[in-house]
């Protein structure tokens, strides 16, 4: 049997080159996502041509049950899950605090903090039993440092920083390895910037910071990292790590 790698937020962008990374190391990757059936599709497809075994489900991680269901059915069907990658964003632009709606304010916590939360209840009980287990959550700037307009964004990113902390605090000594992965920088993601910019605006950004210039984060070269820090030695565990493009200023020099 397969050790398994869940992916929740398995879009084109970190989330599926990470779960096709661990593919490609002998894993079973269950891949899950909010929407578009025929990519998720394609993105198994992917993984299972180039000789790898995948798994893929719809998830609206803000649904009751909805993740927690998921991990029974994993646990029931394929078998124990050894990594969760929690790559759920919840970036809804800059906003003023008048043009912030307690709905959009909330979203942003259910998505960043809450839905985290909900996996930590579900998967520690069983890594934690078994005496072993990696749950690599994406992070952002605004986890530490809240710009104007990221009102919903920083609060909520802010609080998935601190609930990574106090899951390690606790679980950290019963063998399970929780790291906070900081993205300081713009990503070579159709699925997040390029949504964002728009696809014109995308492209042009593409050709002059990113492709051959290595100004844009590669998702591909992302997904080196996680796997590293789940091959970790408990002697020497990552537990917060910041990324970023050789060119861009990191957070804390702004």
């Amino acid at each position: 049997m397969k050790p398994v790698c869940l992916v929740i937020g398995a879009g084109a962008g970190i989330g599926g080159n990470v779960g096709k990374r661990f593919a490609q190391e002998g894993y079973h990757a269950v891949l899950c996502r909010r929407t578009d059936q025929e990519g998720l599709n394609g993105l198994v497809a992917s993984i299972e041509s180039d000789g790898g075994s995948a798994s893929g489900f719809l998830l609206n991680a803000i649904d009751a049950d909805s993740i927690e269901g998921r991990v029974a059915a994993i646990e029931a069907d394929i078998g124990p899950i050894e990594v969760v990658v929690f790559n759920l964003g919840a970036q809804i632009g800059d906003r003023a605090l008048a043009d912030t709606s307690y709905k959009a304010f909330e979203m942003g916590w259910r998505l960043a903090t809450f839905a985290l939360f909900r996996v930590a209840s579900t998967v520690c009980p069983l890594m934690e039993e078994r005496g072993k287990g990696t749950i690599l959550v994406t992070s952002a700037t605004a986890a530490v440092r809240g710009n104007s307009g990221q009102h919903s964004h920083a609060a909520a990113m802010g609080g998935r920083r601190m609930l990574c902390q106090t899951l390690n605090a606790e679980f950290g000594p019963k063998g399970i390895h929780i790291a906070h992965i900081l993205i300081d920088g713009a990503v070579d993601a159709p699925d997040t910037l390029g949504k964002m910019l728009g696809p014109e605006r995308f492209q042009q950004l593409r050709e002059t910071r990113g492709l051959e210039h290595d100004g844009l984060m590669l998702p591909a070269r992302i997904a080196d990292t996680y796997f590293h820090l789940a091959q970790q030695h408990r002697s020497t565990w990552t537990h917060e790590i910041d990324m970023r493009s050789f060119s861009d200023m990191p957070w804390w020099n702004h």
